[in-house]
C-alpha cells in the first residue's frame, strides 16, 4: 500500500468494510453468537467457550495467541441488529479512536438468513491514511474468514431436523 494516493471519495468509501453471508439457521440462532461481544477474536472457528467477562459495562474477550480485546454494546434489537464498539486496551485510554462494528440478520426467503457486518469509522483511527488503512486492511480481510466460521459454528450446532411422517 506505500506510495499509493487515494482521492478523498475513494478514501470516503474505504472508511468502512461491509461483508454478508447466508447461514441455514433460524434468525435466533445466528442472534445467539452475534450478541456475544467478541465473537470473532478467534483463530478462524469460534470458539464454543471463549473467554469473556464483564467489566463494568465492557465486554472483555481474552485469547490465548491474540491477547486480549474490549467491546461496549451500542445497541442491541433482537433478533435483527446488534452494535458494539472496540474499545481501548486496559492500558489505553478509553477516548481512543475505535471502530464501530454492526451487525444485521435478515431472513432469506426459502430459508436461513443473511447475516451483514459492516465495520466503520477506521479513517478516525489515525490522521496519516496509510495507518488506518494497513489497519483497514486486516479487518478486510479477516471479515472474510469470521463470517464463513459464524456460518460453521452456527450450521453446525444447529440442532438436527426432526422427520415428519
Amino acid at each position: 500500500m506505500d506510495n499509493i494516493t487515494h482521492t478523498g471519495a475513494e478514501l470516503d468509501e474505504l472508511d468502512r468494510i461491509d461483508r454478508q453471508i447466508d447461514i441455514d439457521a433460524p434468525a435466533d440462532r445466528v442472534w445467539e453468537l452475534v450478541v456475544r461481544p467478541g465473537w470473532y477474536i478467534n483463530d478462524g472457528a469460534v470458539e464454543a467457550e471463549p473467554d469473556l467477562r464483564q467489566d463494568g459495562d465492557v465486554a472483555v474477550v481474552r485469547h490465548p495467541s491474540l491477547g486480549e480485546f474490549r467491546f461496549r454494546t451500542v445497541e442491541l434489537d433482537k433478533p435483527r441488529y446488534a452494535a458494539f464498539r472496540w474499545v481501548g486496551s486496559p492500558s489505553r485510554d478509553e477516548s481512543t479512536p475505535s471502530t464501530l462494528v454492526e451487525f444485521w440478520i435478515d431472513e432469506r426467503d426459502g430459508g436461513g438468513v443473511t447475516l451483514r457486518v459492516v465495520e466503520s469509522g477506521f479513517s478516525g483511527l489515525a490522521d496519516d491514511p496509510a495507518a488506518w488503512l494497513k489497519e483497514r486492511e486486516g479487518n478486510d480481510k479477516g471479515w472474510l474468514t469470521e463470517l464463513a466460521a459464524a456460518k460453521a459454528f452456527v450450521e453446525k450446532n444447529a440442532p438436527a431436523p426432526t422427520e415428519h411422517s
